[in-house]
């Protein structure tokens, strides 16, 4: 489950996570998170603690106190870096859903959006549309697609649903569509730089 440390600006985002969050422990689905006590994250494993649910927290030893880990977990496990966070919360879970939050909430959910793509992992991937907070990103995705780096099949594996039941029914009945990532692979591609040009270094 990804989301944000921080509730964002209007107080519906923390709500809804804690309602996705007591959804889940009722139908017995266990959560594997960042770990954090605050914002959307607190918000949603508070939920499923408070309804009896499973909830295990996977947080960086540097994020401990910035991101104030939860003291009340099933379960927290603490890694030395946030790329092992990430490789254990896949590592732990069937599934990947995110709510609405930021950079970090992009970089995890688009990291096992590639993986995906790349066969490392048949898990679905889906989105809470809270208040509609992920039509931008889907708009661009949709770019993407448009101007041809990306395939229609791997933006359509993506499930979106404004209401968390729904998510979770589609989520039952996923079934993953196998289809090699690359583009135009043997297209050739211009080469426009001059043989006598410097090394730009490294970006």
């Amino acid at each position: 489950m990804f989301c944000g440390s921080s509730p964002g600006r209007r107080p519906v985002y923390a709500e809804r996570a804690a309602d996705f969050g007591r959804l889940l422990a009722e139908r017995g689905i266990g959560i594997v998170y960042g770990g954090a006590s605050v914002g959307m994250m607190g918000a949603l494993a508070d939920g499923a603690l408070r309804a009896g649910g499973e909830v295990i927290g996977v947080i960086p030893k540097r994020l401990l106190e910035s991101e104030i880990a939860h003291a009340g977990l099933t379960e927290l496990r603490i890694v030395d870096t946030m790329h092992e966070r990430k490789a254990l919360m896949s590592e732990l879970s069937d599934g990947v859903v995110a709510l609405p939050g930021g950079s970090g909430t992009l970089d995890e959910l688009f990291e096992m959006f590639t993986w995906g793509q790349l066969g490392l992992h048949r898990k679905a991937i889906a989105l809470l549309n809270i208040e509609n907070y992920w039509d931008p990103l889907l708009a661009f995705i949709d770019h993407m697609v448009q101007e041809r780096f990306l395939w229609a099949e791997h933006r359509d594996a993506i499930i979106v649903e404004h209401e968390p039941v729904a998510l979770l029914d589609r989520l039952k009945t996923f079934e993953p569509r196998l289809r090699e990532k690359w583009i135009d692979r043997g297209q050739n591609v211009p080469n426009t730089r001059s043989p006598a040009s410097p090394s730009p270094g490294r970006m």
